[in-house]
């Protein structure tokens, strides 16, 4: 999915709504040190500093590629993973659903014009599940956060849960269950980019105008928002690191078996974060003494809890459909968390 959920339209001064951006919880909780813990300030401060600085390339790579898929119109070829047979569409959606460049709220209209169109359920689900937990910038930024074999292992992990998930609704579509899956839905524009469904994508997007256009609005938008988002995750990580007892962590999720794997994916659905602040924190969490495979757990059951995902689930489809997303991920993410943990 798309790295913002901003439209990035100019809006005047809102003290209101500014107090409730992450740059107000950075300015926040770095005054809080200043006052209380003056000693510490300059070191969380550089810590943060040295963290961000060693993901910029990672940033810079992340935004150009995830706006020139959108200038190229390339919504139009996750669209064709949604054809021909059922089981191919359901392996073509969990790959596909990692590179989707859509925003969260894009992917409701996509969504709703498959299912429209007859695309069955368990293809929708192996991609509303795999496209939370994995996309071209996520997997650079968990690479630059914690290493290489996790995000790989992490992009593993996504493609297997949208496989799962999207066997598992056909098994049941096949039993009779969810035989009218979907609410009423009146599609609605929400700004996003064109149809996915109309024309062909455009991979030289630099000789068009409007293209070129595009480019810079979601490098701009895109750039902003995980800056943003980067800034307090690193500030977080900087105070985990420095204030919570490592014999804390190790305590809750540490060690082998089975119990840090299971409260680690209990605990991040409803202690949701977003796929860019997560990695940051995770590292802070596993060099206190958390479990890799507690991670790993964590950060899919978080990734599929997300707003924007949950919401684009309830918005179309019916109670038992949005359970069985919900269990369907919790399942995956300890699943995943014991896989992971046993394979390093």
């Amino acid at each position: 999915m798309s790295l913002a959920t901003e439209t990035g339209r100019p809006r005047g001064l809102d003290l209101k709504g500014w107090i409730t951006t992450p740059w107000a919880f950075i300015l926040f909780m770095l005054a809080g040190v200043a006052v209380l813990d003056p000693e510490r300030f300059t070191g969380i401060v550089s810590f943060a500093i040295a963290a961000v600085g060693g993901t910029l390339p990672y940033i810079i790579f992340a935004v150009a590629l995830i706006a020139g898929l959108k200038a190229a119109g390339a919504e139009a070829v996750i669209a064709e993973a949604f054809k021909g047979r059922e089981t191919r569409m359901i392996v073509m959606a969990a790959l596909f659903g990692g590179l989707a460049p859509f925003c969260s709220c894009e992917v409701i209209p996509f969504v709703a014009g498959l299912l429209a169109l007859g695309a069955p359920l368990s293809a929708v689900m192996a991609f509303w599940l795999s496209s939370p937990l994995i996309d071209p910038p996520t997997l650079l930024i968990t690479a630059a956060a914690l290493g290489w074999p996790f995000a790989i292992g992490k992009a593993a992990a996504a493609v297997a849960l949208g496989l799962f998930g999207g066997f598992a609704i056909k098994a049941a579509l096949g039993g009779g269950w969810f035989s009218a899956p979907l609410k009423v839905y009146t599609k609605k524009g929400c700004g996003c980019g064109p149809d996915p469904f109309s024309g062909k994508p455009v991979w030289q997007f630099w000789r068009e105008k409007d293209r070129r256009a595009a480019f810079g609005q979601e490098a701009r938008v895109n750039g902003v928002f995980l800056i943003k988002w980067l800034a307090l995750a690193y500030v977080l990580e900087a105070l985990l690191v420095t204030y919570v007892p490592a014999s804390m962590i190790a305590g809750l999720v540490g060690g082998e078996g089975l119990q840090p794997i299971g409260i680690a994916a209990l605990v991040g659905m409803p202690a949701y974060l977003n796929s860019y602040v997560a990695p940051p924190l995770l590292a802070g969490l596993m060099e206190q003494g958390m479990s890799q495979g507690a991670a790993m757990a964590f950060m899919i059951s978080g990734a599929v809890s997300s707003v924007p995902a949950m919401a684009a689930v309830w918005s179309l489809v019916r109670a038992p459909v949005f359970a069985a997303y919900i269990g369907l991920g919790i399942s995956g993410a300890i699943v995943a968390g014991i896989v992971f943990q046993m394979v390093v």
